[in-house]
């Protein structure tokens, strides 16, 4: 992993959710009693499907929030492995309300509220959606604001979302420090102008886009410590 460069004049991290803060893979983990073993490749399966969709609904300008594609991506990968159980499919979109936070995130919002940075989360998620899933992980009192594409009317990566948080935190873009574990998401909110430090929790090669991050990390205890905190 490349060294993490000491970014300067960060007023305010602006948090990707799933996959960055909260663990995607939580959520089928969570009903391997019904689906024992396949249970990581549903997980796969409906986290891919589930991003493809918004890029697509993006593109082809048939916008719907992330609840509905969510669900949608969820039945195309259930009946990619023949589950047919309108049951299992609602204990799953339950589970998802209930996401599970990553182990060294609680720790990390703290110290960095403590030291007066402010926090912020910006996602594909509906308000709603992101509500449970920062309530559920008991962290409700460390951002100042989640912040939802539903505001916009769009999914990632337009950068309609990204600059959505330089206005509703009223901050330059350079003066935000964009975390994400998705490449894409890391890489196109660099090309909009954000200081950016790509959560790579998976070991995945950079991508081929402009703009690249400006550093990189294992997951997020490094964060305070790469800009200056």
């Amino acid at each position: 992993m490349p060294a993490i460069p000491l970014l300067q004049d960060i007023s305010a991290c602006v948090f990707d959710a799933y996959g960055t803060l909260f663990d995607v893979g939580s959520v089928a983990r969570g009903a391997q009693e019904e689906l024992g073993g396949r249970w990581q490749a549903l997980s796969d399966l409906w986290r891919g499907k589930q991003l493809q969709y918004t890029w697509l609904r993006g593109l082809s300008g048939q916008h719907a929030d992330f609840w509905q594609v969510t669900g949608e991506a969820l039945s195309f990968a259930m009946a990619s492995l023949g589950l047919a159980d309108q049951g299992l499919h609602q204990r799953l979109m339950d589970l998802y309300l209930r996401i599970s936070a990553y182990p060294e995130v609680p720790a990390t919002l703290a110290g960095l509220q403590a030291k007066g940075v402010r926090l912020a989360i910006l996602s594909n998620g509906t308000p709603a959606m992101l509500a449970a899933a920062v309530a559920n992980a008991g962290l409700e009192s460390r951002f100042e604001a989640l912040l939802s594409v539903e505001e916009v009317g769009v999914f990632k990566p337009d950068p309609r979302v990204y600059h959505l948080a330089s206005q509703r935190l009223n901050l330059p873009m350079g003066q935000l420090c964009f975390l994400s574990a998705n490449g894409w998401d890391a890489w196109c909110a660099k090309a909009c102008g954000m200081k950016v430090l790509w959560c790579n929790r998976t070991g995945q090669m950079p991508e081929c886009l402009p703009a690249a991050p400006d550093g990189e990390l294992r997951d997020l205890a490094g964060l305070p410590g790469a800009i200056g905190y």
